[in-house]
């Protein structure tokens, strides 16, 4: 009886997953049509291109600027409702990079891949082996359980929306940004995993003989531990704001802390092998970084007014200009101090 009933669960579970790549396949072949960029995404991606020239920060996979989630004009003209109206347009963009990006990745960014790739196999080839070597005892069990929760979706839509809710009434709107950049970055990590766990329906540690199979026919698309979505999605939000905020350096190295905790977290609560996390992690932060380069306003690292007229008031002290928080300011100034020292 017993034996009957898991048949038809796993049957149900069965229908449920094709009825969901059945879904898939319309979504899927409107995607070039619904992410056209509209006239308006050029003009404000040319803009965002020209504001972030001579920008230092790099990507690993040569990630241009776009057209950022809350434009300019969205700031000057006080539209608080426009980046969320635009922002399943951009959703469908982000999809459409995001999975092909290994067929646009250049030779020299190639080794980015190879490297994820080697360590993936790596860890696959030990999992079973690894997942032993944890004490599992029940208080280990029941603190992961806890704290696994910092990466669930309830504890990290809140923490997204804080960013927003925050910024939009105290007019901080790199806080704003903050906020829907990581609610942009957390919906795309949901589809990259929801896809990969319907793909590979890997089994969890405490399922079938613990060796982790894929395509598993106890293991369905609701359940499939590959890749983690905790991992996912935590790395993913640590990402944006590690990127948005990298001074002082104790904010990316909380972001990152609290994502790894996580990490660890669904490691000895025993929900998911250590290639499962490490992959979880490591797209999770692709999608973040991705999010931040492409999205990013680049007109909010130029100094405010307020900023550039304290630059120029002097009470006291040396008459000296203060230095505004601009790093083409500050290069400029240091290969002038160093012509300088030379001569």
């Amino acid at each position: 009886m017993q034996r009957y009933i898991d048949v038809r669960g796993v049957m149900r579970h069965q229908w449920l997953s094709r009825c969901f790549a059945i879904a898939l396949i319309p979504s899927i072949a409107a995607l070039p049509l619904l992410a056209q960029k509209t006239q308006s995404d050029k003009t404000a991606e040319q803009q965002n291109r020209e504001a972030g020239q001579g920008d230092s920060s790099g990507a690993p996979l040569g990630i241009q600027p776009g057209a950022p989630t809350i434009k300019t004009k969205d700031i000057t003209q006080e539209r608080k409702i426009a980046p969320w109206v635009r922002l399943p347009r951009y959703f469908l963009q982000d999809q459409k990079a995001i999975w092909t990006s290994p067929f646009h990745t250049s030779k020299a960014e190639a080794k980015w891949w190879l490297v994820f790739g080697g360590t993936t196999a790596a860890l696959l080839a030990s999992d079973k082996w690894t997942s032993k070597q944890l004490p599992n005892t029940s208080d280990q069990i029941a603190v992961s359980k806890w704290t696994s929760r910092l990466g669930a979706g309830y504890s990290l839509l809140p923490i997204s929306g804080t960013f927003y809710f925050i910024g939009l009434g105290a007019h901080d709107e790199r806080f704003r940004e903050t906020g829907i950049l990581g609610f942009e970055a957390l919906a795309d990590t949901a589809a990259v995993g929801m896809v990969l766990k319907l793909a590979t329906r890997r089994e969890r540690p405490l399922e079938g003989d613990g060796n982790g199979g894929f395509w598993a026919a106890k293991s369905s698309f609701w359940n499939s531990g590959f890749p983690s979505g905790h991992a996912l999605s935590s790395w993913a939000l640590a990402s944006v704001v590690a990127h948005e905020y990298p001074h002082p350096l104790i904010v990316p190295i909380t972001a990152y802390a609290l994502a790894t905790t996580v990490c660890v977290s669904r490691l000895t609560v025993r929900q998911h092998f250590a290639s499962d996390i490490v992959v979880g992690a490591g797209m999770g932060w692709f999608i973040g970084d991705y999010i931040f380069l492409k999205r990013h306003n680049r007109d909010l690292e130029k100094p405010s007014a307020i900023e550039r007229l304290k630059a120029h008031v002097h009470i006291g002290g040396p008459a000296r200009a203060a230095q505004l928080n601009n790093p083409e300011a500050e290069r400029s100034a240091l290969f002038k101090e160093m012509s300088t020292a030379e001569n």
